[in-house]
């Protein structure tokens, strides 16, 4: 096995690695914790500029997540599709897809073979120590992808007081009504773990292994007609995902390294055929290797250097199989797309420096290099494009109650004519000693990644060609936020933060049909789009009771709008509400949670056959929901427990009857879930101080 070196010196405004503050966001000061995204350094969370949201350590653990789609399905404005063609999973945040939200592990951008973000489920969530989620254009920051806001995946940094700690997990959880001990039907997920640290020196080591094995799937030996008869199958998928990292610190300088490894293997079973007892086996395999570097130097009390490179090599291959039953023996099929390998390698470089002139002004200036390259079957060429940018920000703080933070991004792109100049304006305003008003526009812009120039993905069920042609995406993005302390006496504390957005999108990059052949579906620039909305949401504390209720009122630009005899409105609105409460039993040693979202129908207007008339269609609304409990056993011991999907959703009703684009379910209902599941896991941890 080679290992491909992926080096990062961690930056200003990347996770910094001088954060070693563990806040539980379930504690009473939780508006004083520490985030790092897009920040100078640490920052606590009210001081920040930014609107940021944050998901702990602690949320994490009781909801016994397998994934990280499953700790953001609950999250307001997160919407998931599911390509049960592909085994993949995308996301949507604020009315925005997948290709417009920037992935970080630890501040390295995570790559994607395709437009959905497999990459979100592909890191092991026994890592994440939290989640920081910034909404909104953090171009200037973070480059391309960062239209719609960042997902900022922040790993344990193991910088806790013992010598030594050692960890396991074992979970096992049906899939639906299916399930089968430890390995086949269900969910299985064995995981072990090790911190060791000495003076300034600290090694971590892990390993995962979640082994899913399908759902609503046919027998082995099932026929062709019998396989198509169970439309919403979930395909097997096994990973195996293993880590290291090697940290060194003082009071000056820190530097540490990580390596996060991943194999995928996600199988298809397409039946065999009666007459020849020969049919189709399909496996996807999937190698990631992301290596990063990160550093920092505190050269005096005014001036800090940081540095991030890194390198990601991602391969996704396509192996099929024609298997004979009567004789159990196979040989490579010749279909088209059916043998494929598809390699991306991504390199990053970015350093910065933090000068404070005085208590009023700070500066950033950092530089940023980029390099993506593919090849394959499906790839056309062996394409490479290098990216170049320069960017200054700085931070102005005009009194104790005013904060203003102007930025600027200077590009240069080897394959495209990127946005010389991105702006961004982000202010912050005390209003009073418990209300807080940010303000913010953000100029953002997204490059055609190779994906979409280069690659052409041609099988049974797909074909789509890439474009070379395609421009650069454009937005002019306007938010606000005005967030409220609130009421914190004795035991109950309350507070609340609404938020609203304003999003216009130029060259939006989208699949549409082939002029020349309608057969084709390929991707192209729209003229433009706009997402708005607004979000409210409310946290209160008392004693041993935690509870969050959101909601949040999303609309969605319909360009048929601009055709003045069909008089439809200029968005499509969905709503969304969620609740998560936990309640603490002390004298037990144990907790219970529920986690709510209501998600609401998902409207869209779509062209009558005629072309004259516009009719409103949608996706069906649904309830989710988990509960949980956590109890610890002994010292070392816990056992978390309960119902995920509470509502069995299954699939989502669709009234639409379109059958254009890339994964049309025209008419078609929309794959969810595999339906209600039981959960049953114990955790060990071992500490010697």
């Amino acid at each position: 096995m080679r290992i491909y070196l992926l080096i990062v010196l961690s930056l200003c405004g990347f996770v910094t690695v001088a954060q070693e503050n563990k806040v539980d966001t379930t504690k009473a000061n939780d508006l004083k914790e520490v985030v790092v995204t897009g920040q100078y350094g640490p920052q606590t969370l009210r001081n920040s500029v930014y609107n940021i949201r944050t998901i702990s350590a602690e949320r994490i653990k009781l909801r016994a997540a397998t994934n990280v789609q499953q700790i953001l399905s609950t999250e307001l404005g997160f919407r998931f599709s599911n390509d049960l063609t592909l085994g993949t999973t995308d996301v949507s945040l604020m009315g925005m897809t997948g290709r417009n939200i920037k992935i970080l592990l630890d501040g390295v951008p995570m790559v994607d073979r395709s437009d959905a973000r497999e990459s979100l489920n592909q890191i092991d969530i026994n890592t994440i120590d939290h989640i920081e989620i910034v909404e909104g254009p953090m171009s200037v920051v973070y480059g391309t992808d960062a239209l719609a806001g960042v997902i900022n995946i922040i790993t344990k940094r193991g910088t806790g007081k013992s010598l030594l700690n050692l960890s396991a997990r074992v979970q096992e959880e049906t899939a639906g009504n299916e399930y089968e001990a430890f390995s086949g039907k269900g969910n299985h997920i064995q995981h072990i773990s090790a911190n060791w640290k000495n003076n300034n020196w600290i090694v971590l080591a892990g390993f995962t292994h979640n082994d899913f094995g399908g759902w609503n799937l046919a027998s082995k030996t099932a026929t062709i007609a019998e396989v198509n008869a169970l439309p919403n199958r979930w395909k097997p998928k096994e990973q195996y995902l293993g880590n290291t990292k090697i940290a060194y610190r003082n009071d000056n300088f820190n530097i540490w390294y990580r390596l996060d490894g991943l194999k995928e293997d996600i199988d298809v079973r397409y039946g065999l055929n009666p007459n020849t007892y020969k049919g189709l086996l399909q496996t996807y395999t999937t190698h990631r290797y992301t290596q990063q570097l990160q550093s920092e130097y505190k050269i005096s009390n005014n001036l800090q250097l940081s540095a991030i490179a890194g390198f990601t090599k991602l391969d996704r291959a396509t192996k099929t199989v024609v298997h004979d039953f009567t004789n159990n023996t196979e040989e490579l099929s010749t279909g088209a797309g059916e043998q494929d390998i598809a390699k991306f390698n991504s390199a990053i470089f970015r350093a910065t420096a933090v000068y404070v002139l005085n208590n009023s002004i700070s500066l950033q200036p950092g530089f940023e290099y980029n390099r993506d390259a593919a090849s394959g079957q499906r790839i056309s060429g062996s394409p490479v494009i290098n990216d170049y940018a320069a960017f200054i920000s700085s931070e102005l703080k005009l009194t104790d109650g005013i904060n203003i933070r102007p930025g600027l991004r200077f590009i240069k792109n080897s394959i495209y004519d990127a946005p010389p100049v991105i702006p961004s304006l982000n202010t912050k305003f005390t209003l009073t000693k418990n209300l807080d008003l940010r303000l913010a526009y953000a100029r953002g812009f997204r490059s055609p990644a190779l994906r979409e120039l280069y690659y052409d993905f041609v099988d049974a069920s797909h074909n789509i060609l890439g474009n070379p042609n395609l421009k650069a995406e454009e937005s002019n993005s306007f938010n606000g936020s005005l967030a409220w302390a609130g009421v914190q006496v004795r035991d109950f504390q309350f507070r609340s933060t609404l938020s609203a957005f304003y999003n216009e999108f130029k060259n939006r990059i989208e699949f549409g049909f082939d002029p020349t052949n309608p057969s084709i579906t390929t991707l192209i620039n729209i003229s433009k789009y706009k997402t708005t909305g607004g979000t409210l949401e409310n946290t209160l504390i008392f004693k041993n009771l935690q509870a969050t209720l959101g909601v949040s009122y999303i609309g969605r630009y319909n360009d048929l709008n601009e055709n003045d005899n069909l008089q439809t409105p200029e968005f499509a609105w969905a709503t969304e509400v969620n609740s998560n409460i936990t309640y603490t039993f002390t004298k037990l040693n144990g907790s219970i949670s529920l986690f709510y979202k209501y998600t609401g129908s998902l409207p869209s207007y779509q062209l009558s056959s005629n072309n004259t008339a516009a009719t409103l269609v949608k996706v069906g609304d649904f309830h989710t929901a988990d509960l949980m409990l956590n109890k610890n056993l002994f010292r070392s011991l816990t056992i978390n427990a309960g119902v995920k999907n509470l509502f069995n959703v299954t699939q989502l009703t669709n009234s639409s009857t379109a059958s254009g684009g890339a994964h049309s379910t025209g008419g078609a209902a929309v794959p969810y879930s595999y339906g209600r599941s039981y959960v049953l896991g114990l955790t060990y941890n071992w500490d010697k101080l």
